[in-house]
């Protein structure tokens, strides 16, 4: 086994063996600082895992090039706009093909629209999403394309990233609880798919993977596919809003692997990234 598959391995292993335990000891606490505490360090687990195998490995040179990409902000704007209004598009797609099917309009949640990008720029900067895309992104990505092209490791990270939420469908209270973790997981990889369309093409900027992730958060919820009083995860019975939303998410990520780069390599001074000012790239 090479060295690269072996830390890929133990970044895993390690993150798994943080966050499944923090995860699952907060399903059984009660609300408390305790509680709060081991939910952020479950949360936190990839970033610290990886920042800590990337100093072991490449010293303190290569923790400073992983985290200087998450103020990698000099891309095109439409980039900015994919990555804020990715998942908004979705919902709204599945709104239409729910009142196509059925007739009638489903649940659209009561948040503002202002207040939804509000929260998108206010959970990037302090929130959670660099907790997991320092590891996500950040570490597991690159070196998972460098062996099977952006197109199959955007679906193996897809479905890893995915599992590691598994112990939340246990936490009585929390949005997942109770739901499908199947359905859940077809929706997960999709948007793996998606967030790896945008890390290729920003030249690996965990910034707008962040602003991205902290986006779909905020925005999943303008049409709303929990079902009420779900209590097992492990069924494929979920809302219609559910299943639409991933048949939506996953017809965007076929066009997306079929025109991703099969070789996992970055390429700076692309069209993409530049050395400008934002002010002076093009919006589209």
């Amino acid at each position: 086994m090479s060295m690269a598959a072996r830390s890929l391995l133990t970044f895993f292993f390690v993150t798994f063996a943080i966050t499944w335990p923090c995860f699952s000891a907060v399903a059984l606490l009660q609300p408390g600082p305790l509680r709060t505490l081991l939910l952020f360090l479950g949360i936190f687990a990839p970033s610290f895992v990886a920042l800590s195998l990337t100093a072991r490995a490449e010293g303190r040179a290569g923790v400073v090039e992983l985290l200087r990409r998450l103020i990698q902000w000099r891309v095109r704007v439409r980039w900015y706009v994919f990555a804020v209004g990715y998942m908004a598009a979705i919902k709204l797609v599945v709104a239409l093909l729910h009142r196509a099917l059925t007739g009638a309009w489903p649940r659209f949640g009561t948040d503002a629209w202002y207040l939804i990008i509000l929260a998108t720029v206010f959970s990037t900067v302090v929130g959670g999403q660099a907790g997991e895309e320092i590891g996500w992104r950040g570490y597991a990505l690159p070196r998972l394309a460098s062996h099977f092209g952006y197109p199959r490791a955007s679906i193996l990270l897809g479905f890893i990233w995915a599992l590691w939420h598994l112990p939340i469908f246990f936490v009585p209270g929390a949005d997942k609880y109770g739901q499908s973790f199947l359905v859940y997981t077809l929706q997960v990889t999709a948007l793996s798919v998606a967030v790896t369309w945008l890390y290729e093409h920003t030249n690996g900027s965990l910034l707008l993977a962040m602003l991205m992730h902290s986006a779909v958060n905020q925005s999943i919820d303008i049409v709303p596919s929990p079902v009420p009083g779900a209590t097992n995860p492990f069924t494929l019975s979920s809302s219609l809003v559910a299943w639409l939303t991933v048949a939506v998410l996953w017809i965007c990520a076929g066009y997306f692997l079929i025109r991703m780069r099969p070789a996992g390599v970055h390429h700076r001074g692309t069209e993409d990234t530049e050395k400008t000012s934002v002010l002076s790239v093009p919006l589209w």
